[in-house]
C-alpha cells in the first residue's frame, strides 16, 4: 500500500504544471488537506490519558471528504442510519448514466447538472411508481451521485436505491409489488426508464439556460435490477459516499514517474492494473472533488428524513413491528493510552508543528467551483 499523501508530495509539481487551465480550487484544497493529513506538518492534539497522566501529541485528520483516511466514521454512520430505515421487500438499484455527449456540459456547469440529474432521476421514477399498476402511490428512495467510473474517468451517473413499494397517502394504503418466481420481480422498463429521464433532464437543462451539444443519442442508458433486501446496495454506494473513489490499499506501485493502481473490472469481474504517470493520476483523482457544499447523497420519498414519524407508524401498523426505544447512534471509538489501556482525553487542539512552515502553493487560481 503507498499512501496517497507520498503521491502527492512526489508528484503535486507536475500535475499543477500539467493542468493548470483545468485546476479548480475545490481541487487545490482538496490537495492540500490530503497533502497534510495525520503528517508531521499538520497541526496536533495533546491527548492525556484518564488513568496514568501519559500524554502524547497526535496529528489531526484533515476531514476532507474525498481523503481515503478520513471519514470512515462518518461512512459507517450513514450506512447505519439508511440500514436503520430499509422496509421489507425486493430493493431494487436503478443506475442513471449521462451520455458521453453531456460530460462536457457536466463538467462546466457541475453543481447544476449533477443537482439536475439527481432530480429528474427521483421525478422519473416518483412518476413511474405512480403510474404503475400495482404500486400507484410515492415510492422512497435513497440516491448517490457517483461521477467516476471504475477506471476512475469521468463518467456522471446516479445511483438510485429503491424498495419495490409505495405510499398511496390519499388512502392510506401501503402497496407492495408482486414477487415474481426469480425472487424479486420485475420493477420498470429500463427503455422507458431511459427515455422518460432523457426527456426531463433536457427540459431542466435547457430551463437552466444552457446549450445543449449537437447530436445528444437517441437512446440513453439506465439499468435496473433487483438487490434483494437493499442491505448490500447500501454497503455499496456507502463504500465511495466519505473517503474519495480510490482506497490507498488499491495504489499498489510509484516508480519511474508512474503510478499503478488497480480495480475491479465492469465485465471480467476481475482485478484489474491500470499504469499512469503521476500528474495523470491525480487528476484522475482529484477531477471527481465536488463542489464545495453539495450533498452527493439525497433521500426522497417516504425514505426522506422528515419522514421519521411516518416509517415509524408503517412500522407498528404495516410491518407489525413493534417501536422500541429509540435505538443509540454508532458511538466514535475511544482513543486508548498503549501504556495502560484507558481512555485518552483531548486537552489540547489545533496545536502547530514544531516547525510550522506554509504549505508549498504551486498555482494560484482565482475560478469559482
Amino acid at each position: 500500500m503507498i499512501a496517497m499523501a507520498a503521491v502527492i508530495e512526489r508528484f503535486e509539481a507536475d500535475f499543477v504544471r500539467q493542468y493548470q487551465n483545468a485546476i479548480l480550487p475545490s481541487h487545490l484544497q482538496a490537495l492540500r488537506a490530503m497533502k497534510l493529513c495525520r503528517s508531521s506538518l499538520a497541526p496536533r492534539m495533546l491527548a492525556q490519558c484518564s488513568g496514568c497522566d501519559e500524554q502524547r501529541f497526535v496529528p489531526h485528520s484533515c476531514g476532507h471528504r474525498n481523503c481515503p483516511h478520513c471519514q470512515h466514521f462518518e461512512s459507517q454512520r450513514w450506512i447505519e442510519r439508511q440500514t436503520r430505515a430499509l422496509v421489507p421487500g425486493s430493493y431494487f438499484l436503478i443506475t442513471f448514466t449521462l451520455p458521453a455527449q453531456l460530460r462536457t456540459l457536466a463538467w462546466q456547469h457541475q453543481r447544476t447538472v449533477y443537482a439536475l440529474s439527481m432530480q429528474c432521476a427521483w421525478a422519473t421514477l416518483h412518476s413511474f411508481s405512480q403510474n404503475h399498476k400495482q404500486l400507484q402511490g410515492s415510492p422512497g428512495a435513497v440516491a448517490v451521485l457517483h461521477t467516476h467510473s471504475r477506471q476512475l474517468e469521468f463518467h456522471p451517473h446516479v445511483h438510485v436505491a429503491m424498495p419495490a413499494a409505495a405510499l398511496d397517502a390519499a388512502s392510506g394504503l401501503w402497496r407492495t409489488l408482486r414477487r415474481s418466481v426469480k425472487g424479486n420481480g420485475y420493477l420498470f422498463n429500463h427503455k422507458a426508464l431511459a427515455k422518460v429521464f432523457a426527456a426531463k433532464l433536457l427540459t431542466a437543462l435547457k430551463g437552466e439556460g444552457l446549450t445543449l451539444p449537437p447530436h445528444l443519442p437517441k437512446q440513453w442508458v439506465v439499468d435496473c435490477k433487483g438487490v434483494g433486501n437493499g442491505e448490500k446496495a447500501l454497503l455499496y454506494l456507502g463504500r465511495y459516499l466519505y473517503r474519495g473513489v480510490l482506497q490507498e490499499r488499491d495504489i499498489i506501485g510509484c516508480e519511474n514517474g508512474q503510478v499503478t493502481y488497480r480495480y475491479r473490472d465492469s465485465e471480467t469481474k476481475k482485478m484489474t492494473l491500470r499504469t499512469v504517470s503521476g500528474a495523470t493520476f491525480l487528476w484522475l483523482v482529484l477531477q471527481h472533488v465536488l463542489p464545495k457544499g453539495f450533498r452527493r447523497s439525497r433521500n426522497f420519498g417516504f425514505l426522506h428524513p422528515n419522514s421519521k414519524r411516518l416509517i415509524a407508524l408503517l412500522k407498528l401498523l404495516v410491518f407489525k413491528r413493534p417501536i422500541g426505544p429509540p435505538v443509540e447512534p454508532m458511538v466514535r471509538p475511544k482513543m486508548r493510552c498503549t501504556c495502560c489501556g484507558a481512555e485518552m482525553l483531548i486537552v489540547r487542539r489545533r496545536i502547530l508543528p514544531p516547525i510550522a512552515e506554509p504549505p508549498t502553493t504551486h498555482l494560484e487560481v482565482n475560478q469559482s467551483t
